[in-house]
């Protein structure tokens, strides 16, 4: 069992609120919602952290409180008083189980586009175009001000009713920080110019919410605190404002964020990918709680029991934000207690989860299939009511999520893997060192099935007889697939794949040409292998010439 003075288990009082250990999943949007409201998916996937033991779960990355604030990413509408019931089923579940819930609440501002849902105008505190989401907004009037300011105290009081512990305003990236920012803010009259005056709408906005929900239900912001931008908001201010809204008495806690998330590069900084190094805004947040002395909360990358243990071991964070390593495993917090860290599912840094949003409307799990749909798929496997035989052909990582799964419900598994080694594609994945994080994707499952007794024969090309040998109840074939060439009239001999680039199967010559008719990773990675120096030509399915260097 875990140490009962384990820094990461001990109470964390906020206000009134008692938050029973130092972990927290800050607000995100794994756009579940159904109409804007968060239904049966939304709750369930909150409800699965809260059962895991979290102390805190954020919900909803950017509820919008204004229906001039279209939606951008499955954002939930704060401004319907039909979100109600559906909140407050979600938190009540959550609370069963022992976990806080709060919500985030923002106007997207220029974060945004107009053609969608009503295709009202995008308002920003300067009509300053955002790459990401390609919005030319139009500056916001006095009239705009006025109603935004009321939109956010109405959705505060939607949020109380249904039952919410607290909430926190969004400002970065949105409207709230577009007026903080020189880069958004090229107004010249009370809301722009001087600090005072870019601070005026969010001292409006926290009057008006404090006056619709009391000074005793709990309020905090998170908010960019830098910009590390030259055009951008500065550290020095950054840190005032922070100063500013702690001494303020009207906010509860900061969360803070640096970085800009204007273009995708940029956002690449502010939610580290894989390859990039963990934690490397913790430090800037143990300033701010430094400087402040006030509750700080903070997420990014830091995605290791370890590392948010020496995050709140340090004084750095009162809470630390394990967000994507919940959507890996949302029993972090049972296992630690447990004293089973080692079995905890490790976040590999992929970014699926964001990726897939973009890509595919919603948040999924690289190597968690259970988170999303839960109502489905449990993220605890229940013991089948009778044992059963069951042979499994190939050990990437299909072959060995099945294989787990298969003898966690209490079956007899044995695999069979025609190369000297388990892992399949994520195995060649992971031989780019930018991405050899991936392999804990395969490292995670063989321990699982040392620990559960699972046979696995290598050097075995599975025949029939192979299979049979074993007399299964059940045969599962998980060999997965081959490389599609390309189809050429002439130069099949000089075609190779990326697998055998990866693998070191061939060496290749001086010129290299890489045909890449998928533009994801495959093409990437055997371009770094095959040519180093990344000095390469390539062209990808639709003709497009592409250079790197």
């Amino acid at each position: 069992m875990a140490s009962h003075d384990d820094p990461l288990l001990q109470p964390y009082q906020l206000k009134h609120l008692r938050l029973k250990n130092r972990i927290m999943s800050t607000s995100h949007e794994p756009a579940y919602s159904e109409d804007g409201m968060p239904k049966e998916r939304y709750r369930l996937y909150h409800a699965e952290k809260a059962k895991g033991g979290i102390a805190l779960t954020m919900t909803a990355g950017s509820a919008v409180v204004s229906r001039e604030s279209p939606p951008a990413f499955g954002n939930l509408h704060a401004y319907k008083d039909e979100i109600v019931p559906w909140l407050r089923e979600l938190s009540d579940e959550c609370h069963e189980h022992g976990a806080a819930v709060m919500i985030q609440l923002t106007h997207l501002g220029r974060r945004t586009g107009r053609y969608k849902a009503d295709w009202l105008p995008v308002v920003s505190a300067s009509p300053v175009r955002e790459p990401a989401h390609r919005a030319f907004p139009k500056e916001a009037e006095d009239w705009d001000i006025e109603r935004i300011i009321a939109d956010y105290a109405s959705a505060a009081q939607r949020m109380q009713a249904a039952g919410l512990d607290g909430i926190e305003f969004e400002a970065y990236g949105h409207l709230m920080d577009g007026f903080w920012s020189p880069a958004t803010n090229r107004r010249d009259d009370e809301y722009g110019g001087s600090l005072d005056n870019r601070l005026r709408f969010t001292w409006a906005v926290i009057d008006a919410v404090r006056e619709a929900v009391g000074l005793e239900f709990i309020v905090g912001i998170r908010m960019v605190a830098d910009e590390d931008w030259e055009q951008g908001l500065s550290k020095a201010e950054g840190v005032e404002i922070a100063w500013r809204i702690a001494a303020s008495g009207k906010f509860d806690f900061l969360n803070i964020i640096r970085g800009h998330i204007d273009t995708d590069a940029a956002l690449n900084e502010v939610i580290p990918i894989q390859g990039m190094r963990s934690a490397p805004h913790l430090d800037f947040a143990g300033e701010i709680r430094q400087e402040t002395k006030f509750p700080t909360f903070h997420a990014a990358r830091i995605s290791d029991v370890a590392t948010a243990r020496h995050a709140i071991a340090e004084g750095k964070l009162d809470m630390v934000g394990m967000t994507r390593a919940h959507i890996a495993d949302p029993h972090i917090v049972r296992k630690i207690m447990a004293g089973e860290e080692h079995r905890i599912r490790p976040c590999v840094g992929a970014t699926y989860c964001l990726d897939r949003i973009y890509e595919g409307g919603e948040a999924l799990c690289i190597h968690n299939a259970a988170t999303g749909p839960e109502g489905a798929m449990p993220h605890v496997i229940a013991k089948a009511e009778a044992r059963r035989n069951i042979v499994v052909v190939g050990a990437g990582p299909a072959g060995l999520e099945t294989a787990r799964v298969a003898a966690e419900a209490g079956h007899r598994v044995s695999v069979l893997e025609a190369a000297d080694q388990a892992g399949g594609q994520v195995r060649l994945a992971a031989m780019n060192p930018r991405r050899k994080e991936m392999i804990g994707i395969v490292d995670w499952r063989l321990d699982e099935l040392e620990r559960l007794g699972v046979e696995l024969r290598y050097n075995v090309w599975a025949e029939a007889n192979d299979v049979l040998g074993l007399e299964p109840d059940v045969a599962v074939i998980a060999t997965g697939g081959l490389p599609q060439n390309p189809p050429l009239s002439a130069g099949d001999d000089l075609v190779t794949s990326t697998w055998d680039i990866l693998a070191g199967a061939i060496k290749p010559g001086e010129n290299v040409l890489l045909y890449d008719d998928n533009g994801g990773h495959q093409g990437m990675s055997g371009s770094r292998e095959a040519v180093p120096g990344w000095s390469w030509s390539v062209r990808n399915g639709s003709s497009r010439p592409r250079w790197a260097a």
